[in-house]
């Protein structure tokens, strides 16, 4: 067994079988609205690299035999990343058009079914396929329509626990489109895995992480504009008040976020849930933000980890081990990216 197999065999041993207080105070600019009686969290152990050498990628989901499916951004490319670190292309989608902040982003998995949300020529589109002898197959679209732009164009797709797709959209720049109940820009959408789709949350204005708890509840990650980023519990029909409101407000129209950044602190993107906390990937803040629930879905003290070393943060997913795979995002044009980057990180996510 060589030396880096047995330090990740230990620090496994140590995050399950003990606690330690964390000695890093969170920013001031973080805050929750629930009380912080969730216990302090453990340090992360240090990732493990899976994969090195790819180019922005959005999107990880998981194969029912453990691989993950990962797409990249700009170069349209879909692979198949196995917890070994070896990467194959599955395909390119000739379809995506990357722009921007567009490009080829969200994906699921149901069964041999692949899903992706990407920007096309004239929107942003979900899309079904048939994943057969290691290749797409059969694609389908399932929503077309929606508003594409160089910025906001959202992009998460993930299935929550009533089986149901569901996909964030941005209002791609556009803020009035977040209100207004006849634009599929700036909402969560639930998707009819035949076609078509319904909102399901509106008044976002760039959703880029889902994630359920262990109750069935859904949350959402969010950039804000000047002050506040945002993570929101999402109910059906709710309003989240973009543009009218950013982070809380005292407008009962709309519903406030669980919990609030700074932009300079988050730039919120990918959203997991695991060992009863999100684990919210940061693009700007540079970091992987642990956001304590409690019993009734409320926000404790979120916990900042991994400030140094990795850069962006942007896909975060949980995988079949119980491991955290996060994808960071420093080949965007926004970071500085290192000889190994874009890496995928596999971390054990701790209490």
């Amino acid at each position: 067994m060589d030396v880096m197999r047995r330090l990740w065999l230990i620090a496994l041993l140590v995050l399950t079988g003990c606690s330690a207080a964390d000695t890093t105070p969170p920013s001031a600019d973080v805050a929750a609205t629930g009380p912080a009686t969730a216990p302090t969290a453990p340090e992360a152990p240090a990732p493990r690299v899976v994969a090195t050498g790819l180019a922005v990628p959005w999107g990880i989901a998981f194969l029912p035999g453990g691989d993950a499916l990962v797409t990249e951004r700009d170069s349209a490319r879909l692979l198949r990343v196995t917890p070994k670190g070896r990467v194959t292309e599955v395909a390119k989608i000739a379809e995506a058009r990357p722009d921007g902040e567009g490009g080829l982003m969200g994906v699921a998995v149901r069964d041999d079914l692949v899903f992706l949300y990407y920007t096309a020529e004239a929107d942003n589109r979900v899309v079904r396929y048939r994943l057969a002898g290691g290749r797409l197959d059969q694609p389908k679209v399932l929503v077309e329509g929606i508003p594409k732009g160089a910025i906001h164009n959202g992009g998460r797709l993930a299935f929550g626990p009533d089986g149901s797709l569901y996909a964030a959209t941005g209002e791609v720049g556009d803020p009035g489109l977040a209100q207004r109940p006849d634009s599929l820009a700036g909402k969560i959408l639930r998707v009819n895995p035949d076609g078509g789709a319904e909102v399901h949350s509106l008044g976002h204005r760039n959703v880029q992480g889902i994630a359920w708890d262990e109750q069935g509840r859904m949350y959402a990650s969010e950039f804000g504009q000047n002050t506040s980023d945002e993570v929101n519990l999402i109910e059906k029909g709710r309003n989240y008040g973009w543009p009218e409101v950013e982070g809380r407000g005292d407008d009962p129209r709309f519903t406030d976020p669980v919990a609030t950044w700074s932009t300079a602190d988050a730039s919120p993107s990918g959203l997991a849930y695991a060992r009863g906390s999100l684990w919210m990937g940061a693009l700007r803040g540079a970091r992987l933000w642990q956001i304590p629930l409690d019993a009734q879905g409320r926000a404790g003290t979120p916990v900042a980890h991994f400030e140094e070393g990795y850069g962006r943060l942007r896909a975060v997913a949980l995988a079949p081990d119980g491991t955290l795979w996060v994808g960071t995002s420093n080949k965007d044009g926004r970071g500085s990216p290192s000889q190994d980057d874009d890496r995928i990180l596999a971390v054990i996510p701790g209490r």
